[in-house]
């Protein structure tokens, strides 16, 4: 038995949606709907509104605050400024200055887009109220964080950084068909490595706290009220302590997801040592 989902005339029937053109949903002999056409679900997710939200924030915040600065050159920072300087000073003068060099300015904009997009979401992820919107754990947006990354580090990449793949230095001619695809396979990890990273650990925390929460349900439903009202002071506590250990992982998994991306980029503009 076929199971799909109607509601005024349409129906989501194998995660694909349609509208019937009669009473009930008609399969043919395929198992494909015979009397229904199928639409296009322009519907947003709560992972695309999360993105929204969070760039209509960003742009907000950071205009409100660069006019700021415009305005009141010689004030000192109050407000929002007093709280994104410290972290914006920080991020200049700790991972992208010691992991770039003195290319460090051309990239200053990714890099901070970068943390504060990933920092944001991951600090939305941790509010309950707004229906469990993760958009880091959804590997499909560390995929393309990770690829924008890439993409940006292969355009920058200068000629020493190429000869170091295709001839490394200091390497016996025997043993280049070995280190070569070593090298290249080393380019395409990168990316890889920043994808999986931000997704695993920022998943891991949610799959724990819903642990923590499933066990209520879990021995309700094997011990009665009793065994769930017992062991939900126990989850609780665990749940709370988890969702403080998130907010510590929110920014140290924004912090290094941009050091790797500042470290890319600082071996891919590197000049040849003479």
């Amino acid at each position: 038995m076929e199971v799909y989902y109607e509601h005024e005339g349409y129906v989501l029937f194998h995660e694909k949606l349609y509208k019937l053109s009669g009473e009930e949903l008609e399969l043919d002999e395929h198992g494909h709907p015979h009397n229904a056409v199928a639409v296009t679900d322009m519907s947003i997710t709560k992972n695309v509104f999360g993105l929204l939200l969070i760039i209509g924030l960003m742009l907000w915040l950071f205009l409100k605050i660069a006019k700021a600065y415009t305005t009141n050159k010689m004030a000192a920072p109050k407000g929002a400024q007093s709280f994104f300087e410290p972290l914006i000073i920080f991020l200049r003068d700790e991972v992208a200055k010691p992991s770039i060099g003195h290319h460090y300015e051309r990239f200053m904009p990714f890099l901070l887009t970068l943390f504060f997009f990933i920092l944001l979401n991951n600090l939305l992820g941790l509010i309950p109220f707004l229906g469990g919107i993760n958009v880091t754990g959804n590997i499909a947006v560390t995929l393309v964080l990770a690829l924008i990354t890439f993409v940006v580090t292969t355009i920058n990449a200068n000629k020493n950084y190429w000869m170091h793949i295709v001839a490394p230095p200091g390497v016996p001619l025997w043993l280049l068909p070995i280190m070569i695809p070593i090298e290249i396979l080393g380019v395409f990890s990168k990316p890889f490595v920043l994808m999986l990273r931000l997704f695993a650990n920022v998943t891991a925390g949610h799959i724990i706290i819903l642990a923590f929460v499933g066990l209520i349900f879990i021995f309700n439903d094997k011990y009665g009220a009793a065994g769930g009202y017992g062991v939900a002071v126990v989850s609780t506590a665990f749940a709370i302590f988890m969702n403080c250990l998130e907010l510590l992982v929110a920014f140290l998994q924004a912090y290094v997801f941009t050091l790797l991306a500042a470290l890319y980029f600082g071996g891919a503009t590197e000049e040849a040592h003479h």
